[in-house]
C-alpha cells in the first residue's frame, strides 16, 4: 500500500504581470508546510511535480522546511490549465486584471463559466487541449504511481489537476471538480491510498501546518 500527498502550489501572483511566481508568503507557507512534515518524520520514496516555476518553488520550500532534497519527475501532464484562455473563450478580448474584491468575484464568475464549457466540449480555448485531453493527463500520471511507485509519494501540482483527480478516483462528474477545484487552498495537502488497482481518498484540502494562531492569516485561495 502507498501513501501519495497531493500538494496545491503555495500562493502564487493573480493579478501580476506573471502568475506563474510564487508570492512571498506562498514562499512561507510552502516551507511551513516542509518544517510541519519533518516534526512528524514524514520523508517521500518518489517526488513528482507539474513543469510550472511555481510547481518547482512550492517544492523547493517544502524541500528546505524539510532539510531534504528531492530529484522530482516533471509531468508537464500535471500543469494548470489556462485560466486566462478560458475566459477569453466565453468572454473575447482584453482580459482587464482584477484588482478589487469585486473584480475577483467577477473573475471567478467567469472562469466557472467557462470551465464548465470547456469540459461540456462548447469551447475550445486557445492553445489548450480539450478537456477529455487534460483529464488523461492526469489520470495518466495516476495509473503511472500506482504501477511504478510504493511508499511515500509527493506530488506537487495546481487546483485543476489535483481537483481533477480527486473527482476521477470519487467517480463523480467532471463538472464536480470545479466546486473542487475552487475549494483549494494554497499548500492544501490531499491524501490518497493507493495499491497497484486502484487510488482511494484518504483526506482533502487539509492545511495542518496552518492551524496554529501563528499561521491562521497565511490561508490563501489564489
Amino acid at each position: 500500500m502507498g501513501h501519495l500527498y497531493l500538494v496545491r502550489h503555495g500562493q502564487a501572483s493573480l493579478g501580476a504581470a506573471d502568475y506563474d511566481q510564487l508570492s512571498p508568503l506562498g514562499q512561507q507557507q510552502s516551507q511551513r508546510l516542509g518544517e510541519h512534515w519533518r516534526s512528524l518524520g514524514i520523508q517521500f520514496d518518489a517526488v513528482i511535480t507539474g513543469s510550472m516555476k511555481r510547481h518547482a518553488q512550492t517544492l523547493a520550500g517544502i524541500q528546505a522546511g524539510m532539510g531534504t532534497t528531492h530529484e522530482a519527475l516533471v509531468l508537464p501532464t500535471l500543469n494548470e490549465y489556462d485560466a486566462e484562455a478560458v475566459i477569453r473563450s466565453i468572454q473575447p478580448g482584453e482580459l482587464v486584471k482584477p484588482t478589487t474584491q469585486e473584480g475577483y468575484k467577477q473573475y471567478f464568475r467567469l472562469l466557472r463559466d467557462g470551465l464548465a464549457q470547456w469540459m461540456a466540449g462548447v469551447v475550445s480555448p486557445q492553445g489548450m487541449p480539450s478537456y477529455a485531453e487534460f483529464a488523461h493527463g492526469v489520470t495518466s500520471a495516476l495509473d503511472q504511481i500506482r504501477q511504478q511507485q510504493d511508499g511515500n509519494v509527493l506530488l506537487v501540482s495546481s487546483g485543476g489537476p489535483i481537483a481533477t483527480a480527486v473527482a476521477h478516483v470519487l467517480r463523480t462528474s467532471p463538472e464536480t471538480s470545479i466546486e473542487l477545484n475552487m475549494r483549494l487552498r494554497n499548500t492544501a495537502v490531499t491524501e490518497f491510498s493507493f495499491n497497484p488497482k486502484r487510488h482511494s481518498l484518504q483526506s482533502f484540502n487539509g492545511l495542518p501546518h496552518l492551524e496554529t494562531p501563528n499561521h491562521k492569516a497565511w490561508v490563501t485561495f489564489a
